[in-house]
């Protein structure tokens, strides 16, 4: 018996394009097809899967949560560690760069508009090219 692997994750927001724009600009995240909802939103797929699912509640009396509550972060296997960072900087986005000890893996924490905090993996051995 198993889990599996995470499907996706879902944030409910005030700032709906705003929010769809960072996942599309920074992290390269494509708005795609979305079931017909009885509410407003948005799916952000990521290698055909859609991995980040938006739901605004700006038309709702729900408050925004000024982070994001419980959970610390969501993370990614990503690809391009150089490039992210060129990328944040060149958008203006805070972030901090690490290496995790053993020299295996390095690391991207950005926020995103809704105080979600996206943490990017790269193999350090597949970056090395």
């Amino acid at each position: 018996m198993s889990v599996g692997l995470l499907d996706h994750f879902n944030i409910r927001t005030r700032k709906l394009a705003d929010t769809v724009r960072f996942y599309e600009e920074v992290l390269e995240l494509k708005k795609g097809d979305r079931p017909n909802f009885s509410f407003p939103g948005a799916w952000m797929y990521s290698e055909g899967k859609p991995v980040v699912h938006l739901v605004d509640i700006s038309g709702t009396d729900e408050p925004q949560k000024p982070d994001s509550g419980v959970v610390h972060h969501v993370a990614f296997a990503s690809r391009g560690f150089s490039g992210m960072k060129q990328r944040l900087s060149s958008k203006g986005l805070p972030f901090e760069s690490r290496e995790v000890p053993g020299g295996e893996l390095w690391q991207i924490f950005v926020t995103d508009p809704n105080g979600v905090m996206i943490e990017l993996n790269y193999e350090t051995a597949k970056e090395r090219v």
